[in-house]
């Protein structure tokens, strides 16, 4: 194997870090390339020609259900016979099922409510189209509107006065010391401090009831949240934007907190499903060196492997914090850890080029818990504006690059043959580790002795390969043998066929009594000649 100082595929150019619809924010694989305010744009146009299509549908079915009622009205009185009775039951199911089927595009929860049931029940054949469509109007309206927007002052002091079962449940530590960090902190800001609150809480409450809803559902509505929040911070209570930024953090200190064990992982996704195949594949590329992935990074310096040790504790921490931001700041330590070990080694600053390498080597050698669910969970309910700009933006957006890299890593971005690339994946074989000659004077010798032991397996189990393929080959040849010495014997059997013949008149008489014996001549004597 030959190991090559070129670059091995792992350049990226920092333009394709970018938001691809051109808007100068950093993009993200999850939006498609896109950065968080283009792929709600995006989101918003596509969501909008379903609801389009939906409302279409709606008005079909509310014109068929009309025409099958007048139809039914002017049907003649009397008596109706058994087969019209069932045409009538089955007519009612069908339209009870159009119509439920239609309600269903346009709830946001995906459980109807019983009190709305129990109405339903009582409303007369004649009002039914009328009902459904204040319903369809109302359930689209809520599509859309901010949730401070639907309240009533009524509906909050309701809420106040009796909260729902969610927001009353017991607390942890943690939940109690953010909220009273997020009252203490809101106190500053007055009327405004209080308005925020409010929103916070109503935000909260909606979020409990679409806690069945689809996750991008909820994260679109926790994006709209953010959004309409820092809007309204901006023209309407005049803050200033970094006053903004700091009331957003705390904001989503105060929710996410809140919604942490509801939204992350969910088991509506597969995220759990991508976590153990990323989980595996990079077990499997254990053997990728530093080498191989040009990593301009010297472990052999005390410096540099204390900063790749904390580089790889940060990027494992980030699975044990709750709060987007925190887990984005997990990932930006990591970062400049590994920025500051290729300074060290390089004696001169990093650059873009040497910081992807070695974060995908990072990520090859911590191997971070639930990787895909936390990438995942920032870049749904993350505030947008972190992730469009802002190192913890750029240096999110290279992990995001790192682990598409990392699944779609192959033989040629290691500049490695077919043949060897297999090998290693299979465990069959190791690459070629260092000589220990060249090794430093103080290098571990319980290191040295590991690679010894290592390159001993490797020995021996080429060996073992090719005793085993040398006992196939005999086995092989003994069984052509056999078979070619079992036809060789037929054939001659069969060429040369064995007769077994009787014994003769004369040969049985020398067997039988002879009458005659005393006519034959005596036996000869031996005589002794003296000499």
């Amino acid at each position: 194997m030959s190991l090559k100082t070129e670059r091995r595929g792992i350049h990226v150019d920092q333009s394709e870090l970018l938001c691809k619809k051109g808007c100068g924010y950093y993009g993200n694989p999850a939006w498609q390339g896109f950065c968080s305010k283009c792929w709600r744009e995006e989101y918003q146009k596509a969501r909008q020609k379903q609801i389009q299509e939906d409302w279409e549908l709606a008005e079909r079915l509310q014109r068929e259900e009309e025409a099958a009622y007048a139809s039914s009205q002017g049907a003649q009185a009397g008596p109706q016979s058994l087969t019209f009775s069932k045409f009538e039951e089955k007519k009612s199911n069908e339209k009870t099922r159009k119509v439920t089927t239609v309600k269903k595009f346009f709830t946001a929860s995906s459980k109807s409510l019983p009190k709305k049931v129990i109405e339903e029940k009582s409303i007369k054949p004649g009002q039914l189209g009328r009902e459904r469509n204040a319903d369809i109007l109302r359930d689209l309206k809520g599509l859309f509107a901010p949730p401070w927007d639907i309240a009533s002052p009524a509906e909050d002091l309701k809420e106040a006065k009796a909260p729902s079962p969610s927001l009353s449940r017991q607390y942890s530590l943690e939940t109690d010391r953010v909220s009273k960090d997020f009252i203490e902190f809101l106190k500053t800001y007055q009327k405004a401090g209080h308005d925020v609150y409010k929103l916070s809480k109503i935000f909260l409450e909606a979020m409990f009831h679409k806690r069945e809803s689809n996750i991008d559902e909820q994260s679109e509505f926790t994006q709209d949240f953010y959004q309409n929040t820092a809007d309204k911070l901006q023209m309407y209570w005049k803050v200033s934007p970094d006053k903004v930024e700091k009331v957003m953090d705390q904001i989503e200190r105060f929710i996410m907190t809140r919604l942490y064990k509801h939204v992350f992982c969910p088991e509506t996704t597969d995220d759990e499903k991508k976590d153990l195949t990323v989980q595996k594949r990079i077990r499997a590329l254990h053997w990728v060196t530093l080498q191989m992935l040009c990593v301009p990074v010297n472990e052999d310096i005390a410096e540099v492997s204390d900063m790749v040790v904390k580089a790889i504790t940060d990027i494992i921490e980030m699975d044990s914090k709750r709060i987007p931001r925190d887990k984005l700041a997990c990932i930006t330590r990591c970062s400049k850890h590994i920025f500051n070990a290729i300074k060290i080694t390089r004696n001169e600053p990093a650059s873009a080029d040497d910081f992807l390498p070695t974060l995908i080597y990072i990520v090859l050698k911590a191997n971070p818990p639930r990787l895909q669910s936390n990438i995942q969970y920032i870049t749904r309910f993350c505030n947008p504006s972190r992730l469009m700009t802002g190192e913890d933006g750029y240096y999110f957006t290279n992990l995001c690059c790192a682990v598409a890299f990392i699944e779609k890593l192959d033989a040629q971005s290691l500049n490695l043959s077919e043949e060897e690339f297999s090998r290693y994946m299979s465990g069959q074989a190791s690459p070629k580790k260092q000589d220990l000659e060249d090794w430093p004077a103080d290098t571990c010798p319980g290191v040295k002795q590991m690679h010894r032991n290592l390159d001993l397996l490797t020995q021996l189990s080429k060996r073992q390969e090719h005793i085993v393929n040398e006992a196939k080959k005999l086995e092989k040849d003994l069984i052509d043998w056999t078979d070619e010495v079992t036809k060789e014997v037929k054939d001659i059997v069969e060429k040369y066929p064995l007769n077994i013949k009787t014994a003769s008149q004369a040969l049985a008489a020398l067997e039988s009594e002879n009458i005659e014996d005393d006519k034959l001549p005596p036996p000869l004597q031996p005589q002794v000649y003296a000499g």
